[in-house]
Order: structure tokens, then sequence, then C-alpha cells
């Protein structure tokens, strides 16, 4: 049983009963999510030894956080509990025409504290196979970035591979410096690197042959994207892309292409028609591969079952993917047709 180590803040999420505008009634529906969390969850269901490193608050909030990740097998006696407080997402699903949006409350919350020197890296990675993290916590604070530099340094180290997805998030970018100032430096500790076209333009200062954010483009736009980051790179192995053809906030395209050790490949194409949620999309991407090359010798199976992953995901209300890897090896070997499994 592989061990992998997240690191990364974990959230309140309230989102609008179904597709109602926020506080178009008075309930919201309270969960938990949070990119690195999201990732150690599907991990856990998939069979792996996933070990989930953050701050939260020592109160009630924090408490449900902790308890919801060990329900589902998640290892988090490394979380560190303060006097701070847990950040806050609301959520409104879109539908239509109509996007889902986002709004943080997540200022000066406990893991946006986190500074290196806060969590004993050496033991946390002794044994592990793998460390993960993504673009958000660094984009946290000054301090949250080196705490990420320290423990990818400790987790090369130890001889653990690292992962970043690097989920590029504007609004969190906002205590003095661009991402790529701080990216470029963490990915140049990477083996691995998970992004769609927009993050690695923004994220990482790199070009592609459209707008960031827009859509469109032909795959070998996406194998010269891939292969540029590579160059930019040496020390990445492998540069997933996940693909997303947003046609209405309810009907998507989903896949990806991956340029690793064997090759460049592309995947599958899901039609995503009837989205019942898909925050917390990448996140199934991202812990899918991670568990696909760790298992398989076959890359191309590791991108098959990572896109499979992902879009069951989409079906899933929540930010977590409550799925379990024999269901996610039977949408990757064609069996799509949702018929009841008796």
């Amino acid at each position: 049983m592989k061990k992998i180590v997240t690191f990364g803040e974990i959230m309140l999420r309230l989102k609008s009963p179904g597709h109602e505008r926020l506080f178009q009634s008075a309930s919201l529906e309270a969960q938990f999510g949070g990119g690195e969390a999201n990732v150690a969850t599907s991990l856990a269901l998939f069979g792996m030894r996933p070990v989930f490193v953050s701050a939260l608050s020592r109160d009630a909030i924090g408490e449900g956080a902790l308890r919801t990740l060990r329900g589902h097998g998640v290892d988090v006696s490394r979380v560190r509990l303060t006097a701070g407080r847990t950040g806050i997402y609301f959520l409104e699903t879109g539908a239509d025409q109509r996007p889902s949006t986002v709004v943080y409350d997540r200022a000066g919350s406990a893991a946006s504290q986190m500074q290196p020197g806060d969590f004993q890296w050496d033991e946390i990675f002794q044994g592990a196979d793998w460390f993960h993290f993504t673009g958000i916590t660094p984009a946290l604070s000054r301090s949250a970035a080196d705490a990420c530099l320290e423990a990818a340094k400790a987790a090369r180290a130890a001889g653990a591979k690292v992962s970043i997805d690097l989920n590029f998030r504007k609004k969190l970018w906002n205590y003095g410096v661009k991402a790529p100032e701080v990216m470029r430096g963490l990915v140049a500790l990477a083996d691995v690197l998970i992004a769609n076209e927009e993050d690695i333009q923004l994220g990482l200062g790199l070009k592609a042959e459209v707008e960031a954010g827009g859509s469109g483009m032909a795959t070998s736009a996406y194998q010269a994207l891939a292969a540029r980051t590579k160059a930019e790179f040496p020390n990445l192995s492998v540069v997933g892309i996940t693909l997303r053809e947003s046609l209405s906030a309810d009907r998507n395209g989903w896949s990806a292409v991956l340029d690793g050790r064997q090759g460049f490949r592309s995947s599958r194409k899901y039609a995503l028609n009837d989205i019942v949620d898909r925050v917390g999309g990448g996140d199934s991407f991202a812990a899918g591969l991670i568990f696909g090359l760790l298992e398989y010798d076959d890359e191309a199976k590791a991108l098959e079952f990572a896109v499979a992953a992902s879009a069951l995901k989409h079906s899933i209300p929540g930010d977590l993917n409550l799925v379990s890897r024999e269901e996610v090896e039977r949408l990757a070997g064609g069996d799509g047709s949702g018929r009841v499994q008796r």
C-alpha cells in the first residue's frame, strides 16, 4: 500500500441548494473540501495510504473537517490545530449559460499562516512514495509558499516523487508577487506537473497557441505546450494537461493529454451532458493520475484511469470523488452505460 503525503488547505464549503442563487433562500448546504484534501480522499478510496498535512482551527469546524477526512480513511494525525480560523468558500452552481461562481472567505485562515518549521517533514516523509500539493497553497501567503518549498525539498531528499497541480486562482495571488515568480521555483522541484492550458500560461508564464482560457486548441498545440513545459523544466518526467470543452454549465467535453516517459498520448473524450457538480474535477484527475502512475506500468492506462475518475466526479455532489478503484476501472474499460449494477 503506497504512502502519499498531501499538503494544503481544507475549507468549509457552503453551497446554495440545487441551482439557486446564493442566498435566494434561507438555506446553505455545508460540506468540506479543498484541493489536496480532495486528492487524499480519492487515493484512500482507491486503496492507497494518504496522509493529509495542514493547519485547521481548534473548534467544531476544524473537527468537522477532520472527521470527514478520517471517515474516508485519510490519516490526519499531522494536521496542526491552532487558534486561527478555518477558511470558507461559498458556491453557487450554474445552469445552462449561467456559470457557477465561487466566493472565498479564507483571509487569515490557519492554513494561510503555515510557515517553514511548522511540520516535522523528515518524520512525515518516512516511507512515503509520493508528495502532492497544488498551486492554491503557495497562493495563500508568502509563508505558505515557503512551507511548500521546504516540504518539496524534504520530499525529494526522502526519495518521494513530487507532483504539483498548478490550479491557478487569480483571486488568491494578492500578497505582492505574481504566480510565476513563486511557482516556477516550486515546479523546478517536481517530477509530475498537472494543469490545464490556462494554468500553464498564467501560473508559469509560458505561452500557448491560444489565449489563456480559450478553446479550440488542436491536439498538436497541447503537445507543443507540454513539450515546451518539459524543456523549461527538465526535471519533469510527466506533464498531464486536462482539456475541458465548456458548452454550457451543464454540458462539457472532458479529456486529457499526457507527455511522459513513454511519449505523448491523448485520452478518450467523455461527453458530460448532465453535470451535477464540477468542483473537484481537476483534483479527481490528479488523484487518478497519481494512482495510475504508481499502480500501472503503462502511462496510457494511467491517463485513462485519471480521465475516467474525473468524469465520474462530475456526477457526484460535493468536492469529494466518492468512487472506488473498481468503478473507475469499469468506466475506463468502456462500461459507461449507467445501467443498474445488481
